[in-house]
């Protein structure tokens, strides 16, 4: 790669708690290693930090290797904080004081190194820690069902969401219990890499990509992928890579490796839709996406978005929502 080529980077600080809950860590993580993986446009450098070199963990396996917490972050920073375990697998002791001062230094950590340009994500009970040190106070925000309370002392004047999987406020970033920090992180790949590349994630995770609790319906990115079938997969990632291409149910076979009429078959099998009406799907998901954020006129977004004329764009746009396109364009002036 050239230096002209070189990745976008960002820098993720996880931060290990004591007791950590070991999946708090692992699942997003995880997510972010096989985004490396995907793609080369964007680049999640990890570092694990806390007060304390080694840490117990909620199974009883000891995390080591923990660098300090920074005295400062870079911009674009994306804070991890994950959750602790009431009570570890192998002991049952209350917490001590030695434990109780580790969670009061990385409040008063995030306190200090928290700032505009520095997004902070937590996971599952690490949202009482970000409570604690004022990071949630007037924000959005979700976390462990069974922490509701402890949160609403924590952050009173927080808007405090339930039955979220997660929720983003500015740069404040909560999710629910546990497997919702997974959840959390596909959507911050699917954020900065794309969401070609966090489904291919979801998938080698062998999890069905979900989106957060505030929106009213399944992301057009999303449906259909619930299953693990590898042929649809692959003609549904090349659609979801690029709408906009020429995509015919032949074209779609000879890369994922089927008949047409098989392809066909499977489709409405294991999607409950056919090819034509996928592909459509996707290219009104990114006609919505250049409506809202570009100031092209309808010519132009049909086009671009693989439609042959605006009056199609319509068409495909009228059978899966209520409300016409314009209605999806912000208050721009809109260019010819």
């Amino acid at each position: 790669m050239t230096d002209a080529m070189q990745p976008f980077d960002i820098p993720v600080f996880a931060v290990v708690p004591p007791r950590v809950l070991l999946l708090d860590v692992a699942g997003p993580i995880e997510v972010l290693r096989k985004a490396n993986l995907e793609q080369e446009a964007v680049r999640f450098t990890v570092t694990y930090i806390g007060p304390s070199a080694t840490v117990g963990s909620s199974i009883g396996l000891a995390v080591t290797g923990v660098a300090a917490l920074p005295e400062r972050l870079p911009d674009g920073a994306l804070v991890v904080i994950a959750g602790s375990a009431d009570a570890p697998m192998d002991n049952n002791r209350p917490w001590e004081e030695e434990e109780r001062a580790a969670q009061a230094a990385i409040v008063a950590w995030l306190k200090r190194a928290i700032r505009p340009g520095v997004r902070l994500a937590s996971i599952c009970s690490g949202a009482l820690l970000a409570a604690e040190a004022g990071m949630l106070d007037g924000r959005e925000c979700t976390t462990h069902h069974g922490c509701m309370d402890d949160l609403a002392r924590l952050a009173p004047t927080a808007r405090i969401r339930d039955n979220r999987l997660y929720v983003e406020d500015g740069e404040r970033l909560t999710s629910a219990g546990i497997t919702a920090g997974i959840d959390l992180m596909l959507h911050i790949v699917a954020e900065a890499a794309g969401h070609a590349c966090a489904l291919a994630v979801a998938r080698y995770l062998v999890v069905y990509l979900r989106r957060g609790g505030s929106d009213p319906q399944l992301s057009p990115w999303l449906e259909g992928r619930n299953h693990i079938h590898p042929v649809i997969h692959r003609a549904q990632d090349a659609v979801a890579a690029d709408p906009s291409r020429d995509w015919s149910v032949a074209s779609l076979a000879r890369l994922s490796g089927a008949s047409p009429r098989n392809l066909s078959r499977l489709f409405n099998e294991h999607t409950g839709m056919s090819v034509t009406d996928f592909v459509n799907r996707m290219r009104v998901a990114l006609a919505r996406e250049m409506l809202s954020g570009s100031r092209l006129d309808m010519e132009a977004v049909a086009m671009r978005a693989g439609f042959g004329s605006a009056r199609q764009l319509r068409r495909a746009w009228n059978r899966l929502h209520d409300s016409p396109p314009s209605a999806a364009r912000p208050n721009l002036t809109i260019s010819s």
